[in-house]
């Protein structure tokens, strides 16, 4: 009852045999279609798309630095600058939502794109941590090709950008998490062609004006900003 992913990872990790996890679902289903029952340990039953090479496309990213080069201090969360980056798909693939999260204190920042393009996704971070380019230290994404532009958006920030390994979204959970804070308000079953900037605005406010368990019932303002509490709880 593992998932095909799990058993390549598995196999990978303790046995040095590489089979894709794509291979496997394949395999499930030509077993399926000669009347076998392996589908039948599938978390997921239904019939899967099939995405020849997608995978592998996500990939071919120019000269990509692995978070396993990340300094260890963006890990321990000892200082503000280090951020975490994602997109967030609107209804059928409709214009899209960047997403910036900075580790130690939570400060969220979003601008939606017409397209989820590598040069309206770059111009997009940029335009958003300009302001704060004293504050930033590292960038850390996935390995989606609207990160393309990875070296341009670096050398604009001054800063350091490196990639998750593929289907690890573990090593980006701040800002998975933060995701489904900002789907609260922008569900997805939204027409992101509707959401207009004062909504955008709003959603980052609310967000960055929550105090947070782990900030010490602090708010991300407070922690990012220094604004002082009865400020930073104004609505």
């Amino acid at each position: 009852d593992w998932s095909p992913e799990q058993i390549s990872l598995w196999l990978k990790a303790g046995y040095h045999v590489s089979i894709s996890h794509e291979w496997i679902y394949q395999y499930i289903l030509q077993d399926k279609a000669e009347g076998g029952v392996l589908y039948h340990h599938l978390r997921c039953k239904k019939q899967r798309r099939k995405r020849y090479g997608s995978y592998n496309r996500r990939g071919q990213l120019i000269d990509r630095i692995s978070i396993d080069e990340r300094p260890a201090i963006v890990e321990s969360r000892s200082r503000i600058g280090d951020w975490e980056l994602d997109t967030i798909i609107g209804k059928n693939h409709k214009q899209a939502i960047v997403s910036l999260t900075e580790r130690k204190s939570r400060y969220t920042l979003i601008q939606k794109v017409k397209r989820k393009t590598a040069e309206s996704v770059s111009n997009a971070i940029i335009n958003l941590l300009s302001p704060f380019v004293e504050k930033v230290h590292t960038l850390t994404s996935d390995n989606g090709k609207e990160f393309a532009e990875h070296k341009h958006i670096a050398d604009k920030l001054n800063a350091r950008f490196y990639f998750a390994h593929p289907y690890a979204s573990w090593e980006r959970g701040l800002n998975e998490n933060t995701n489904g804070l900002i789907r609260q308000y922008f569900p997805k079953g939204r027409d992101f062609k509707t959401i207009t900037q004062k909504e955008i605005n709003r959603a980052m406010n609310k967000l960055n004006n929550r105090p947070r368990k782990c900030l010490g019932i602090k708010t991300p303002n407070q922690v990012f900003l220094g604004i002082n509490p009865s400020v930073a709880l104004v609505s």
